[in-house]
């Protein structure tokens, strides 16, 4: 799926969510325009996002990171010479724990990782507290210049 320049890959690999690509992909894209809020933005590239269970997150945090407990988010750095943004890797079932299985809230919490992948891969990081609140106040702008162009998407589990 390409958006604005950008190739996007999504991966849904939860066995119960559905998710409105096409907005995915808009959003994205309203990120990306709005590059120059956000340090420069996601870097360019392909860009991929999987949606994934909390096992299958928690094994890659392991695997990856050496710290095999459940997180939110993970976001790997691409490889700008073979022209790789990085990928968005959102665990569902943390969403489903922190505001339920449903509704505007579940699509938001979901957005919320992706917006946070994003942000990291544009260079933020949230290892410090100080840091950490640049990057919520980062994630608050930016969902917010999503909900004011449309942009939302909408997730919901089956």
């Amino acid at each position: 799926m390409t958006r604005g320049g950008r190739a996007l890959e999504v991966a849904v690999r939860h066995p119960r969510l559905k998710a409105d690509r096409r907005k995915l992909a808009a959003a994205i894209g309203v990120l990306d325009q709005n590059a120059g809020k956000f340090l420069g933005g996601c870097p360019e590239g392909e860009l991929s996002v999987a949606f994934l269970s909390d096992r299958a997150l928690a094994a890659l945090h392991g695997d990856f990171l050496e710290d095999p407990t459940q997180t939110d988010v993970i976001t790997f750095s691409g490889d700008a010479a073979h022209g790789l943004a990085g990928e968005i890797c959102v665990s569902v079932d943390a969403a489903v724990r922190q505001v339920g299985p449903s509704g505007p809230r579940f699509s938001a919490e979901v957005m919320l990782y992706v917006v946070h992948g994003w942000l990291h891969l544009a260079g933020y990081d949230d290892l410090s507290p100080a840091k950490k609140r640049v990057m919520r106040r980062a994630e608050k702008r930016a969902l917010a210049l999503l909900a004011q162009s449309g942009s939302m998407p909408r997730f919901k589990l089956a």
